[in-house]
């Protein structure tokens, strides 16, 4: 593994991926530690969270990453940590006129209010380390709307402003924050969005895509350990779509 790693190794250093029980969060905690990192995995379903991290060689914890208070907490017991992914998230399909107030505070608080509170646990350790690297996954909807997942798009558009934010703040003490803006990717949460829409859904969302073809969780794992390492030091507060070139047109 080590003679083929193509950004380098991680070893030791200590990693934090919010909602890595499963799909895009699982294969980026798996990547990591392949590439030698210590991985801590943060989820809900700690029964899903426990299987993955002992297949995987990490160490799970059961956490509702929006509960800034047991985010602090469990920073504290688990960490300093070198490297975070905030991948947690939700979605919802359904018109915004059809939503309500209780369902826009959900997920704001699973995919944006999350994304605070685990980076401001993890900042003073990164500062005053003077090194870190902070990775958030958002999504293409941030970038292209989406009908049917307004309050999603808007709170993923949110992760790409509060990044370029960190990446200002925090460039003087030699963090890097960048975010994944992933398409469809084949996760239990997109094969949710099919068995409710049918294949109807999924011709719309390959046909989105200049490639023709779903994503794979790997590929966007593949993203996140480049722009954890030592490789990707000079790039700071940028999206990168790994998205097969959904947005981009025929």
């Amino acid at each position: 593994m080590a003679d083929t790693l193509p950004f380098g190794r991680l070893d030791g250093r200590r990693t934090f991926v919010s909602g890595g029980a499963r799909g895009i969060g699982a294969a980026i905690a798996k990547s990591f530690v392949g590439a030698g990192a210590n991985v801590v995995i943060a989820d809900l379903d700690m029964a899903q969270a426990s299987e993955t991290a002992q297949q995987i060689g990490a160490v799970a914890v059961r956490l509702d990453v929006s509960d800034a208070g047991a985010v602090q907490a469990a920073m504290a017991q688990h960490g300093p940590f070198d490297i975070l992914v905030n991948n947690a998230g939700i979605d919802q399909h359904a018109f915004f006129t059809e939503t309500t107030p209780q369902d826009w505070a959900k997920l704001i608080a699973v995919n944006l209010t999350s994304v605070l509170a685990c980076t401001q646990a993890v900042l003073p350790a990164m500062q005053a380390a003077r090194h870190g690297r902070i990775i958030n996954i958002t999504s293409e909807a941030a970038r292209l709307g989406s009908r049917g997942g307004a309050v999603y798009s808007a709170a993923k558009g949110g992760v790409i402003a509060f990044t370029r934010s960190m990446a200002r703040e925090n460039a003087r003490y030699g963090i890097t924050a960048n975010a994944i803006a992933p398409g469809p990717i084949r996760t239990p949460m997109l094969e949710q969005a099919v068995a409710r829409g049918g294949d109807k859904i999924l011709r719309a969302m390959t046909d989105a895509t200049l490639l023709g073809r779903l994503g794979e969780p790997d590929e966007v794992a593949a993203a996140a350990l480049f722009l954890a390492s030592d490789q990707a030091a000079y790039i700071t507060g940028e999206t990168l779509g790994v998205s097969g070139g959904m947005g981009i047109g025929g």
